[in-house]
């Protein structure tokens, strides 16, 4: 799974950076920075954060979006919070076949820029946050899903993701043992070859096969990881600048 993750300005910014337009950086400072979160040291997807994608409608440029998809068809705001928690992530191996998520799938895919992922690892009843990176440093590339929902009422329209999953590689089924689940998951990292395929779009089942093929696990011997200070309960720090730091528990032997 991934519902916790930490995204700065920097890494937000990678792929707009990457064109070398220093107006257009400019703008995105200026006109959409303020109506994020950012910086997210820690963030958890269950506070909905708002922060910055690239979609296949302008791949070069982003927009803000919310996390947690709301689907086109969605009939409320009440609908929506009853539904929002469900939809943080979405599992690649069934978005085309999930009510809500296939029609994302097909005509809405997007990319989100993160300096990495937090995930949970426990042991003797108790539960150990780990940060995931990787080893370079360069932002993680994570496959998502968008979607526009419009208001009835109002008019108004809410702009919303979802990050896609896929079976976890031998690092994450090392960390990421909730007894709970189904073996382990992790998000759906995209190397540099595999970007602008997942943006492209689809238009006969050959391209379906393309995106389906893309939704494989990232190589383990391309991230690092170390445990960090707790990100849930009373002793949790809140989203501040060292959370992503090293933090040793002596009785984890890992």
């Amino acid at each position: 799974m991934c519902y916790d993750i930490k995204a700065s300005l920097e890494a937000q910014l990678k792929r707009a950076k990457h064109k070398g337009d220093l107006g257009a950086i400019d703008e995105i400072r200026e006109k959409l920075i303020p109506f994020t979160d950012l910086p997210l040291h820690h963030a958890s997807g269950f506070s909905h954060p708002e922060l910055l994608i690239y979609t296949d409608r302008q791949p070069e440029y982003p927009e803000v979006a919310t996390w947690g998809l709301v689907p086109h068809w969605v009939k409320d705001e009440i609908q929506i919070k009853k539904f929002w928690n469900n939809t943080l992530n979405a599992r690649g191996e069934s978005i085309f076949e999930k009510p809500s998520f296939r029609d994302a799938a097909e005509h809405h895919r997007c990319i989100i820029y993160v300096d990495g992922f937090y995930e949970h690892h426990h042991f003797n009843n108790n539960s150990y946050p780990f940060y995931i990176y990787r080893k370079d440093n360069e932002p993680l590339a994570l496959a998502g899903l968008y979607s526009e929902w419009t208001n009835p009422e109002t008019g108004g329209k809410l702009n919303t993701f979802s990050i896609v999953t896929t079976e976890g590689n031998a690092l994450l089924k090392k960390v990421h043992n909730n007894p709970k689940l189904q073996g382990p998951r992790m998000p759906l990292i995209l190397s540099e070859s595999s970007k602008e395929s997942w943006l492209n779009p689809i238009e006969n089942d050959k391209d379906k096969m393309r995106i389906q093929q893309l939704i494989t696990s990232f190589p383990e011997d391309k991230l690092d990881f170390h445990t960090v200070s707790k990100l849930r309960g009373k002793s949790y720090k809140g989203n501040v600048e060292d959370i992503s730091n090293e933090v040793i528990y002596e009785e984890l032997e890992f």
